[in-house]
């Protein structure tokens, strides 16, 4: 009140103390000073010195408090496209910018994601998605517009604005509902549910347009509807009776209104349109005034900061996996039986150790995968200087976890010790698994694959065609997913988790899928229900496990007669469970059960309740409810996860990475704690993702985007903080020039 008052009765106050001290206006400043030094400065005087040194407090005050920006109100019209475009933009666009010119507000349009900057955000009274399509920002795009938000921006979506950013899910959020699908133009009836708002004055209770109508999926619980949808006056609605069609609310720091309406070129002649979309944007410049001490999204450390530093080039003939030391020496297998030694000391590398393995069919035109997979020091290694192995033995059709010794440079053969092994069916291909790692318990997580072939079997008038394999004829079993995958006696197709002994004999830990003892299970299984999950990782925190899943080859969707697209999968396990192949993929999208002798497609299965009918299998019928992916993407721009991009595929999980476990000179900066790196071998690509306090996700951005990767098969962080990449080039089964080992360092 004092400040109010102040501010009010200031000039007045000063005008009357100046006019008792007329000599003081023209040399103020020098009469300051000669009357402060003889000590002859006025009361009155003193009371203006106090009053100038309030006033401007004050100033500085409500200055930082209100943040109004000087300017008339501008908003940012938006309308980049990465999946559909629509044809009505321009025409949409010409009439936003009438509808400033009438009322008061300047418009400006882009479509280039880089104009995605603080500075240049912070003018705006609100941002305008307008018919923005799939992944429109990336990175520190995403960031500027969190911060801009809860600096107290507005924002605004207009009809396939929810057509946007479904991988980042404080956009889904903000936007209040995703796209789902839409059937085809008619008219149609809205309700006006709430008819004080800026956006609803003025419209008729019940209004009739036609329109291109969406249906909605993820509707957030916190949106404030303002008109839904009649879906008995249309056809294709599935929403129900609550289908919303335009909504506000206030999210993160900001004001945000979405409408549905505006796919037609005739909506933006339509005054009633017009009037609603005016409304919404009025409603979200609210004052034009933000505050950017309330933004809390950080942006990422510059990419530039991070250099690939090259450890070994040329030398790696099929490298499958590598472990980091804890003096920053690396062990590297390869496929082959190899396993070779850099020295952090020496920057040299040389062969320490090799394994007889089966790396080689028989069989005409079949490719072998398996080998020496697999490889993983013990979280004792100071100690104990164990390694543990993981590979396929030359004289017996088994998969093997093995500890060996490594002392002297040499991987000592004699010191062997067999921890576990299963059977394998050799001379066809494919899918192996074979990553090690150990959780922060010490806990000991292996992978392994379906050992199934995903091709069409010759000489047969139906076969798979790249979907689920489950042809369960006698004689067939190698194309029969169920007998393995699906199987809850089985190892393969699995991720297990065992605790090893001082004796190289393992324990089963608490916590596993099936406990010990329950009839027709193996209590190793922590997941079950994969195909090939080729590379995984442990939370070295909370425990969680992390896995790429390389996934089915068929093409396209065929969702009638077989089931869905292939999907390759990056997922995540809080707890034990069945990830669902070979009956589910992706987001539980469901398989047809297929009767190879005669053609025709069977019921698909219930992903509560699935049923293992094979006559190959020897596990339990019913099987644990399957859970669905934590990031999926097919050959083509995903509509869930469109930041994966497209081309061919191979999911692999780094580590989720957290700073204090590392020196404070070579650690990464603290912006990338507690987040889960993941990478494409096909793609060339590393990722990180953010996960909020429940590892759920968040969102995900290129690490260092601009570099691409030559078949990126394994990766991991040193005792340093650093990651070490191992890469198996781009030639299948040949040793590669571009194939090596590298660290990423952060140059400060």
């Amino acid at each position: 009140m004092k400040l109010l008052f102040l501010m009010k009765y200031f000039p007045l106050f000063y005008t009357h103390l100046i006019q008792k001290e007329q000599s003081l206006i023209k040399l103020m400043p020098f009469y300051f000073e000669s009357r402060q030094k003889s000590g002859k400065l006025t009361s009155n005087m003193k009371k203006i010195i106090q009053a100038i040194g309030l006033f401007s407090m004050a100033i500085l005050l409500l200055t930082a408090c209100s943040n109004k920006r000087s300017s008339k109100p501008t908003i940012l019209v938006f309308s980049k496209t990465a999946a559909f475009h629509h044809d009505v933009i321009p025409t949409g666009i010409k009439a936003l910018q009438d509808l400033g010119a009438k009322n008061g507000f300047d418009v400006d349009t882009t479509t280039n994601a880089a104009y995605f900057q603080e500075d240049s955000l912070k003018k705006y009274a609100a941002i305008v998605f307008f018919q923005t399509t799939g992944d429109v920002l990336s990175g520190n795009e995403e960031i500027a517009l969190e911060r801009y938000v809860q600096a107290g921006g507005g924002f605004v979506g207009i009809h396939a604005a929810s057509d946007t950013e479904y991988d980042w899910r404080w956009y889904g959020n903000l936007i209040g509902a995703y796209f789902e699908s839409h059937p085809e133009q008619q008219e149609a009836k809205l309700v006006i549910t709430d008819a004080t708002h800026p956006s609803t004055k003025g419209l008729p209770k019940e209004w009739k347009r036609k329109d291109e109508w969406y249906n909605f999926k993820n509707i957030s619980k916190d949106i404030k509807v303002l008109m839904t949808i009649d879906e008995s006056s249309y056809t294709g609605g599935k929403n129900g009776q609550n289908h919303p069609m335009a909504w506000y609310h206030a999210f993160d720091g900001g004001r945000v209104f979405y409408t549905e309406l505006g796919h037609t070129v005739e909506s933006y002649s339509d005054p009633l349109y017009l009037g609603h979309i005016l409304g919404g944007i009025q409603y979200a410049m609210g004052d034009n005034t933000a505050n950017y001490s309330k933004a809390k999204s950080v942006y990422a450390p510059d990419e530039k900061g991070f250099v690939k530093t090259d450890l070994v080039t040329g030398t790696f003939f099929e490298p499958t996996e590598l472990t980091v030391l804890p003096d920053l020496d690396v062990l590297v297998a390869q496929r082959r039986g190899e396993i070779y030694y850099y020295n952090n000391q020496s920057k040299k590398v040389k062969q320490v150790g090799f394994l007889n393995v089966y790396h080689k069919t028989n069989a005409p035109g079949v490719n072998a995968e398996e080998g020496l997979l697999g490889m993983q020091a013990d979280p004792d290694f100071e100690k104990n200087h164990h390694v543990f192995i993981f590979y396929s033995p030359a004289d017996k059709s088994v998969n093997r976890l093995s500890r060996f010794t490594f002392e002297n440079d040499t991987i000592l053969n004699s010191s062997e010790k067999v921890v576990l092994e299963f059977y394998s069916q050799r001379d066809i291909c494919c899918h192996t698994g074979g990553s090690i790692a150990f959780g922060p318990d010490k806990t000991l997580f292996v992978s392994t694959g379906d050992n199934t072939t995903p091709f069409d079997e010759p000489n047969q008038k139906y076969s798979s065609h790249g979907y689920a394999p489950l042809d369960d004829r006698p004689g067939h079993e190698q194309y029969d997913e169920q007998r393995g995958s699906g199987n809850t006696n089985d190892l393969r197709g699995k991720i297990l988790r065992i605790k090893v002994k001082a004796d190289g004999t393992y324990e089963i830990p608490e916590g596993n899928l099936f406990p010990k003892g329950t009839p027709n299970t193996r209590p190793e299984i922590y997941t079950m229900g994969h195909r090939n999950p080729y590379r995984i990782s442990v939370d070295q925190k909370n425990g969680n496990l992390y896995w790429g899943e390389v996934g089915p080859d068929a093409p396209t969707d065929s969702l009638d007669t077989r089931g869905p697209q292939g999907y390759d999968e990056v997922n995540q396990a809080k707890k034990p469970g069945n990830f669902g192949w070979p009956y589910f993929i992706g987001n539980n999208y469901a398989y047809h059960m297929y009767d190879y002798a005669t053609g025709k497609s069977g019921p698909t299965q219930d992903p509560k309740k699935p049923i293992n009918n094979s006559r190959n299998n020897t596990g339990l019928k019913e099987l644990p409810p399957a859970q669905p992916a934590f990031i999926y993407y097919p050959y083509g721009v995903g509509t869930d996860f469109p930041s994966m991009g497209s081309g061919s595929r191979t999911a692999m999980a780094g580590p989720v990475y957290y700073g204090d476990l590392y020196p404070a000179a070579t650690r990464y900066p603290a912006y990338y704690n507690g987040k889960f790196f993941l990478y494409e071998w096909m793609r060339g690509y590393i990722k990180a993702v953010t996960m909020d306090q429940q590892s759920n996700f968040v969102r995900m951005e290129p690490f260092m985007g601009s570099h691409r990767w030559n078949g990126a098969i394994d990766m991991e962080v040193g005792k340093d903080g650093r990651i070490y990449v191992l890469e198996y080039g781009k030639g299948w089964f040949s040793k590669n020039d571009d194939a090596g080992l590298s660290r990423i360092d952060y140059k400060k």
